[in-house]
């Protein structure tokens, strides 16, 4: 990627040329193989990315931020410190993208909405360390989440119920894993206005209740399969009014296809997760679906939308079963393919898995320990309705600016700027 993309993903200056880019340990290994950066100089400047949204364009994300407690409340006591490193970091990536809109992963939640406000106030509307500069979105929603409800059934097969919040045997036998209730769970910021009374959530869908799905057979009681849902968090069709246009926002996050044994309960229910949204967005395969209002179908014809979040599977490697390489490749949807310089440098450099890997490295949107290598998790799949004029990852190398923020999370921040069709009027 040329400093001209990366200007353009970062909406920051540019960045000065480099001959021979270093490493660090982040990046050690074959470095021989790490990329080189030239000045372009005929690259076109980017328009300010903190001017007033423009009446056609926005730029959405998705950030998985590990903004989670080991116990309720814990977020929130975090929040209240304005001077906590881990928020600040946070914090100065979604100032530097600048995003419109932005799904947060894994960001406890709590009844009162408290969190989501502490952290636009003591964070995001605070200038941070590294060239951040203040950002507002006035329009913010916590959603509930399956994580840590407890489901009365032993669902992960060694035939005890957990039953003491905060243990590891409550979390295996909740709805979806977490120690508390809300643990794990996501939070929409907008600079648009959000349709609440619009919104669908699907946290009570039940996963036997999807045709043709990959419930593990003989695993769980007839009794559990009677209260299962499809989803370890939450699926939400979130509408956001953008100067009379409508673009829903589908958010969720799957279970991870891992932590499970030879039945594969975690992968299989991983792909159904995801398949939810393959059928959700085409009316001829959505009559099984209802929402948690009791409403039934899906989206419809002709609606924008963008598909958000750490989906947990890569469409090529790693140990999902075929579910992002099905989305992906649906003509309902774009891809945008956000790439970044820094999944390119350290997808070269390191060892182990990434060396099995067949995905192009460039693709990569979270690193993880040499035995599982990089992958492509995180989404922003934008409608065929709609334009794409831009796309990245926020993952600098060690050469570029800001690659110490990357630290933070073992996802990074995924966006893309879809612009309207134009009207005939």
């Amino acid at each position: 990627m040329s400093p001209r993309h990366l200007l353009m993903a970062l909406a920051i200056p540019a960045l000065t040329a480099c001959s021979s880019p270093s490493t660090t340990p982040e990046d050690a290994g074959n470095a021989t193989d790490a990329p080189t950066y030239q000045d372009d100089a005929d690259a076109t400047p980017e328009p300010d990315a903190d001017a007033t949204p423009q009446p056609t364009s926005l730029r959405v994300a998705t950030f998985n931020t590990s903004l989670f407690g080991s116990e309720a409340g814990d977020l929130v006591e975090t929040l209240a410190n304005p001077d906590d490193e881990h928020p600040q970091k946070i914090a100065n990536v979604i100032q530097l993208v600048r995003p419109d809109v932005i799904l947060l992963n894994e960001f406890d939640f709590d009844d009162e909405q408290e969190a989501v406000d502490l952290f636009a106030s003591n964070f995001l509307e605070v200038a941070q360390a590294q060239d951040g500069e203040a950002i507002s979105y006035p329009y913010r929603y916590q959603f509930t989440s399956n994580t840590g409800i407890a489901s009365g059934f032993d669902l992960n097969g060694d035939n005890e119920v957990g039953d003491t919040v905060g243990t590891q045997a409550y979390g295996n036998d909740a709805f979806g894993f977490g120690l508390f209730p809300g643990q794990y769970a996501f939070a929409v910021l907008s600079k648009y206005p959000i349709d609440l009374e619009g919104m669908r959530t699907f946290q009570n869908f039940l996963w036997k209740d999807m045709p043709d799905n990959r419930i593990p057979e003989d695993f769980y009681s007839t009794d559990a399969l009677e209260v299962l849902r499809l989803s370890s968090k939450n699926h939400v069709d979130l509408p956001i009014e953008v100067d009379g246009q409508t673009i829903h926002l589908l958010a969720s996050h799957p279970t991870p296809p891992a932590f499970d044994g030879t039945e594969g309960r975690n992968k299989r229910r991983n792909a159904d997760e995801i398949r939810f949204w393959h059928d959700y967005i085409r009316p001829a395969a959505s009559d099984y679906i209802y929402d948690d209002a009791g409403q039934s179908g899906g989206l419809e014809e002709g609606a924008h939308f963008v598909i958000v979040g750490d989906l947990n599977d890569d469409p090529v490697d790693g140990d999902g079963l075929d579910a992002a390489d099905l989305l992906v490749a649906d003509a309902t949807l774009i891809d945008p393919q956000p790439e970044s310089t820094g999944a390119v440098a350290s997808g070269t450099a390191r060892e182990g898995a990434n060396l099995e890997h067949q995905a192009d490295h460039r693709f990569d949107t979270a690193r993880f320990n040499p035995n599982v290598g990089n992958l492509r998790l995180d989404y922003a799949l934008p409608s065929a309705t709609l334009q794409v004029t831009g796309q990245g990852v926020f993952w600098p190398a060690s050469t570029e600016p800001y690659f110490e923020l990357i630290q933070v999370s073992d996802h990074h921040l995924v966006w893309v700027d879809v612009a309207f069709p134009q009207s005939d009027d």
